[in-house]
């Protein structure tokens, strides 16, 4: 893959081999971002275990302190009072039957699916679609809910989801370049956190394999995994 001028230029300041603290690789994230547009701030979590083993698969989900700065747009299959409810909560879309008609046709203007446990029948069948793009929805993430206008609220808010790939790297968005320092720093370390502290009981060895913080366009920076839940200089605990 060709990259311009303006990544190129951003590489030669990256010092590949460098492992930087949290803060200083926020900084250098902001300084190296240079597109026209609020670029999103990207963190990718590589984790020493064997995704090809189910109990090793790591997935849920947590609320950012600071927020993604991206509100979701939500699905929701729900019907009768459920379905009131999801609306009244700001759900963008909300339906049964004709809602998985609907996404069966093509329809995926939405960046999370909730349902209620009595349509997990239906949603089911839409497994083909919804699965290999990540919108299946999952009792273990909170997307398989009786609650949904709080999961509703919840996802609206800045709750993301989190798996491991087929490789075991967890990747998602933690912000935006025009976030505070501190935001960014607070994001980061509240998802390594939460990573820790699901690690798998059979994940043997070193957990935290590579911290590396990137925006859209520019390149990626790492980020010491020894020093990755930490706070500024201040050590919230090892990894």
């Amino acid at each position: 893959m060709r990259h311009g001028k303006n990544y190129r230029n951003a590489l030669a300041q990256v010092d590949r081999e460098e492992l930087l603290a949290v803060g200083e690789a926020v900084d250098k994230v902001k300084a190296l971002a240079t597109a026209k547009f609020d670029e999103t701030v990207e963190l990718a979590v590589r984790l020493g275990v064997d995704p090809r083993r189910a109990e090793q698969i790591v997935r849920g989900t947590i609320t950012l302190p600071a927020g993604t700065g991206k509100t979701n747009r939500v699905a929701v299959f729900a019907a009768g009072e459920a379905a009131q409810a999801a609306r009244d909560a700001g759900a963008d879309v909300v339906g049964a039957d004709d809602l998985v008609e609907r996404v069966r046709g093509g329809f995926l203007d939405f960046d999370v699916a909730i349902a209620t446990p009595d349509l997990m029948g239906l949603v089911g069948g839409l497994g083909r679609v919804l699965g290999p793009r990540g919108l299946m929805p999952n009792p273990k993430t909170g997307t398989v809910t009786t609650d949904v206008a709080k999961a509703v609220t919840d996802f609206k808010g800045g709750r993301v989801e989190y798996r491991t790939d087929k490789v075991g790297n967890v990747q998602l968005r933690v912000g935006k370049v025009s976030f505070a320092r501190e935001d960014l720093v607070r994001n980061v370390v509240a998802v390594v956190d939460e990573l820790v502290r699901v690690k798998p009981a059979s994940s043997k060895g070193r957990y935290v394999l590579s911290v590396t913080l990137s925006s859209t366009m520019g390149p990626g920076v790492k980020v010491d995994p020894a020093r990755a839940r930490e706070h500024e200089e201040a050590l919230a605990g090892s990894v």
